[in-house]
């Protein structure tokens, strides 16, 4: 069993009982939103999550809870207090947009982007970062209670991803709310942790499928705008999937049935691990056309063997 040497900087274990978490975001996880990044584990350059996997960065300081695309942030997703506490520190004016090298300077140490500060006592603070521009409805020194409305998911800041990024912080130390104790080995996830209720927390899987008529830009499948309403029957028929957490090695499995039955299957091995890709596979019409009637998609994310995910989607041709 190999254990990690801790980037956490706790300079005692921490009680879980001190401070319990509700979810930070207003959402159902694995079907609206998701877990993108765990804090860093790894004091070398690499980074390892709390279950010694791939899903952080190096130095990542909190959990990533991201929306599967810019269209969910566009329609409003509240972030919420995750425990009740007093509002220390509020920043609600920088604009929601992809980062790039060019921004830095724009950015220039502020790369929470919009965000809120709250303060449970007793040394804790949570800290909510990349929120959405003018959405922070909450003030300096206001007290607010587990669950209530602070803002909205946004763009803003270092980020390339629509998320909230919550810090869990106790004397000034970064605490993991998943190894609050930051007891890490690689056998499993800790028993203890700060949430209140159980979190699942899958290594990778899919965020999006859809059909499309052509191959999609990977903008718009991160932008939720890669499927046309309808398509017809002289077009082609393009499958796609939107993913996160992919490690090499893993597969995965693209197909879609017609109404006479199956009509396209690939299987791609993936090469190397990435926090967010895209992966497509179809076929050009038939010379006379599409049949009339309801074509099933249905792609597959496994890894070792073992289904890790899997999404079904339908379009009917008139």
């Amino acid at each position: 069993m190999r254990a990690l040497a801790l980037l956490l900087t706790c300079a005692a274990p921490v009680a879980a009982q001190d401070l319990r978490l509700d979810l930070p975001i207003d959402c159902t996880l694995g079907e609206t939103c998701y877990i993108q990044n765990y804090v860093d584990h790894d004091a070398s350059e690499t980074a390892s999550d709390f279950q010694c996997g791939s899903l952080s960065y190096d130095t990542h300081k909190g959990t990533d809870f991201g929306l599967p695309s810019l269209a969910a942030m566009e329609n409003g997703v509240n972030v919420l207090a995750a425990a009740a506490g007093t509002v220390r520190g509020v920043r609600n004016d920088m604009r929601d947009v992809l980062f790039t090298p060019d921004l830095q300077g724009e950015i220039n140490g502020r790369d929470c982007g919009n965000g809120v500060v709250l303060t449970h006592g007793n040394g804790w603070e949570t800290q909510y970062c990349h929120m959405k521009e003018g959405s922070i409805v909450v003030q300096n020194g206001e007290f607010v209670q587990a669950g209530d409305t602070l803002g909205q998911v946004g763009l803003s800041g270092r980020t390339q991803f629509p998320h909230v990024h919550i810090s869990v912080r106790r004397d000034g130390a970064i605490v993991d709310p998943f190894a609050p104790d930051g007891q890490i080995a690689c056998s499993g996830p800790p028993l203890e942790t700060l949430w209140k209720l159980p979190i699942d927390t899958p290594a990778g899987g899919l965020l999006n499928i859809g059909f499309a008529d052509t191959l999609p830009e990977y903008a718009a499948v991160k932008a939720g705008t890669a499927s046309p309403p309808t398509l017809t029957r002289d077009e082609p028929i393009v499958l796609w999937a939107f993913a996160f957490g992919s490690r090499a090695g893993d597969t995965i499995t693209i197909s879609f049935d017609g109404p006479d039955g199956p009509l396209f299957q690939t299987d791609d091995v993936l090469d190397r691990q990435q926090a967010l890709f895209m992966r497509a596979g179809g076929l050009n019409p038939p010379d006379n056309g599409w049949p009339a009637g309801t074509y099933s998609g249905v792609v597959i994310h496994t890894r070792d063997g073992v289904e890790l995910d899997r999404q079904n989607t339908t379009i009917t041709l008139p």
